[in-house]
């Protein structure tokens, strides 16, 4: 008997809205169902166990919802338990490293492409192996930024203070010449135009959230193929979950979806098994 499946979105908090906002509008058909572990937010900053622990009970939590896939959409999330996930899981788990990747290689016309993300993203050179597995020749800079999540998750991406610990930070990155910049944070795009504004017109910024959505997309295609699994129909009914405070994370998904949203609150020490 076939029945519909949602498309899972996890995340460290509101960052991965940017991705889920891709896949709404690719894939408008489909219902998501998103985590957002803001009580636990940022993650850039933890342990890789510590990272595995959390991420792991976000995915056991929506392993509860019959599921199409897995969208593992932090950064930092992606760089520590990607390939784990995969093995573990029996459906697609899809990161947003290596499509992020992928597109800033397309984009680049000097070959030079800025990194920022979270200090375990860095430090894990995810960003700059992904890069050279596509173009061996790139030259790829990574930075650290670690004051632009909170500023995310306290509703701040609009600020003045945004602006003055936005153009501090990326200051050593201004005047390198590169010509492409990785947001390689998913909370990072809400930043975005003052990043540009930062880094100027010259350089192009890359989210990794349409070419995810765009992986995401011909997995689900290949997925509808098989016998007894069929299409998603009529308005989907999605659902955002958070470990945090609902109603800033409400505020945030509505303005930056532009659609109501309903949000509903899990502590995740006691209600996901790791």
């Amino acid at each position: 008997m076939s029945r519909e499946r949602a498309i899972a979105v996890i995340d460290s908090g509101v960052g991965g809205l940017t991705v889920a906002k891709e896949v709404m509008r690719q894939l408008p058909k489909e219902r998501i169902v998103y985590v957002g572990d803001n009580a636990r937010c940022p993650y850039g900053s933890k342990s890789p166990e510590e990272i595995r622990t959390y991420s792991f009970q976000m995915i056991d939590f929506v392993m509860n919802t019959p599921l199409k896939a897995l969208v593992i959409a932090c950064n930092t999330a992606t760089a520590v338990v990607l390939e784990e996930a995969r093995a573990y899981l029996p459906l697609p788990v899809i990161g947003v490293i290596d499509p992020g990747a992928r597109a800033a290689v397309k984009v680049t016309k000097s070959g030079h492409i800025g990194v920022i993300g979270t200090e375990t993203t860095i430090r894990t050179k995810a960003y700059e192996r992904a890069l050279l597995r596509v173009q061996p020749d790139l030259t790829v800079s990574g930075m650290a930024c670690p004051a632009f999540v909170p500023l995310v998750e306290n509703h701040m991406a609009d600020s003045d203070e945004a602006r003055r610990v936005v153009k501090e930070t990326l200051a050593p990155l201004v005047g390198q010449e590169l010509d492409t910049l990785i947001l390689g944070c998913t909370h990072y795009p809400l930043l975005a135009p003052i990043i540009q504004d930062v880094m100027g017109d010259q350089v192009t910024l890359i989210s990794s959230a349409e070419e995810t959505a765009r992986e995401l997309s011909l997995q689900i295609a290949a997925i509808e193929e098989q016998p007894r699994i069929r299409p998603s129909t009529g308005v989907p009914q999605h659902l955002f979950v958070t470990s945090g405070e609902t109603n800033r994370f409400r505020s945030i998904a509505e303005e930056w979806l532009d659609c109501q949203v309903h949000v509903e609150q899990h502590t995740m020490e006691k209600s996901f098994q790791s």
